[in-house]
């Protein structure tokens, strides 16, 4: 691992507990309105949405659009999937947002403080700028920059993504490692030219959904954020 002069992170998933923290959200906002249904499924549908909004963006449909932007149509999708009306703007709003209140895994905040000691921290998300800025400053994430989709003006896993992540930090893609809990994005990362370090997240999905190990060649893997420094130190 010699060479590695900054770190870049997913964050859905690999920071933070989204399924978890969505249903948390989603039933303290809905559930005043009467609203009453299987939390997690709810947060797991909404989620669904993720990756098709996406692609119309990475396939040119439409024009680039911000992850808030995307989640609220998705929001709305879903809402309909669950039979949910009657819902107020302002309600529809704050629940939106429930993605910029997202809680962390508890190593990652002082896992980061350590790994922040030897290398430049950042995000590398599909999250746009000011859902970053707001889960950092919820979970104490010492970033050095907030890079990602609305830096590169497109969504992971395209090259461009990665490559302007380290283009950000005056790095060429082999002194930037992306640490992930997602095989498929390690393994874009990797072929954008980039280092690569797997997290085990086994519970990001619901009990033993998540992945426990890299299904792809990665430089290193570890249990979380903690292990991962101490690894790099060793």
């Amino acid at each position: 691992m010699k060479g590695i002069r900054a770190l870049v992170f997913d964050v859905f998933g690999t920071l933070v507990d989204w399924r978890g923290s969505i249903a948390r959200e989603a039933r303290e906002v809905l559930a005043p309105h009467g609203v009453s249904l299987d939390w997690p499924a709810f947060a797991d549908a909404w989620r669904a949405q993720y990756q098709p909004a996406m692609e119309e963006v990475r396939s040119g449909k439409i024009p680039f659009s911000k992850l808030d932007v995307l989640h609220r149509r998705n929001l709305e999708v879903v809402l309909t999937q669950f039979a949910i009306g009657d819902l107020d703007e302002a309600t529809k709003v704050h629940l939106n947002l429930a993605w910029h209140r997202l809680d962390a895994w508890p190593d990652v905040t002082p896992g980061l403080t350590r790994l922040r000691e030897r290398y430049r921290l950042a995000p590398c998300s599909n999250g746009n700028i000011s859902l970053m800025v707001d889960l950092a400053r919820r979970n104490g994430f010492p970033w050095d920059a907030i890079l990602g989709a609305e830096v590169a003006r497109d969504y992971k896993p395209k090259a461009i993504v990665y490559q302007s992540a380290a283009d950000a930090f005056d790095c060429v893609p082999g002194e930037v490692l992306m640490v992930a809990a997602h095989s498929n994005d390690l393994a874009a990362a990797a072929q954008a030219g980039l280092r690569t370090a797997f997290i085990a997240r086994p519970d990001e999905k619901g009990p033993g959904r998540g992945e426990s190990r890299a299904s792809v060649v990665v430089d290193v893997s570890a249990d979380g954020l903690v292990d991962l420094a101490q690894r790099l130190r060793s």
